[in-house]
């Protein structure tokens, strides 16, 4: 996954819309194809190869750069075995907010190198907007079979919990996990905000069947 990545791409005031929509709500289709609710606010998986997912609402989408689609393309047909050149494809795609085509090229690159848990979680994210969270969720187990430390996939895991199942309680756990098993990544960090968040408005989200509510 590429360095410069920023899941989410939102901090401070944006967040706290995210959160407010989630708690407000909880209802209606978050997938950005081809609207998102409340003013088009919604949550950026972490994006192909790391990416960013997610642009303002007012920013259009990067144009398909066709002439390196089709060197890239030339490319895989000359080398059937070259995983790396179908991630690359599927970046290119997903940048031109092209899912279903980048999700065919992270699937392929995937099948070459089934132990690639960035591909994998790539293909995940696709799916998500793709409209199709219950798929995501499952290529994400497979990347958290691969490394189940993976940062990156337990933030997204959790963002579709939240915002493509709606359920709350197990994005907190999502992300809980995250913050124990890899406490000084980045993902950790804003897996912290969306806790902070979450568990400030809605205090018994994530609290065991039973647990009082404190400020009852």
């Amino acid at each position: 996954m590429k360095p410069e990545s920023i899941v989410f791409a939102v901090a401070g005031a944006f967040f706290g819309l995210i959160v407010g929509w989630v708690l407000g709500s909880q209802q209606a289709n978050i997938v950005r194809v081809p609207a998102a609710p409340v003013a088009a606010v919604q949550p950026a998986p972490a994006g192909p190869q790391g990416q960013a997912g997610s642009m303002p609402p007012s920013q259009a989408p990067k144009p398909l750069d066709e002439a390196q689609a089709q060197s890239l393309q030339a490319m895989a047909a000359k080398n059937p075995k070259d995983a790396d050149v179908r991630a690359q494809l599927g970046n290119l795609y997903f940048d031109a907010e092209r899912y279903q085509d980048a999700a065919k090229w992270y699937a392929d690159a995937f099948a070459l190198d089934p132990k690639n848990a960035n591909v994998s979680t790539d293909l995940g994210v696709s799916y998500y907007y793709m409209n199709q969270p219950d798929r995501a969720l499952q290529q994400f187990q497979q990347s958290l079979s691969i490394d189940p430390r993976h940062a990156k996939t337990m933030l997204n895991q959790g963002i579709v919990l939240a915002f493509g199942k709606q359920d709350l309680s197990g994005a907190v756990a999502s992300w809980e996990k995250l913050v124990q098993v890899a406490p000084n990544s980045p993902e950790a960090d804003t897996a912290r905000k969306a806790l902070q968040g979450l568990k400030s408005a809605h205090p018994n989200v994530g609290a065991p069947t039973g647990t009082p509510n404190p400020g009852a």
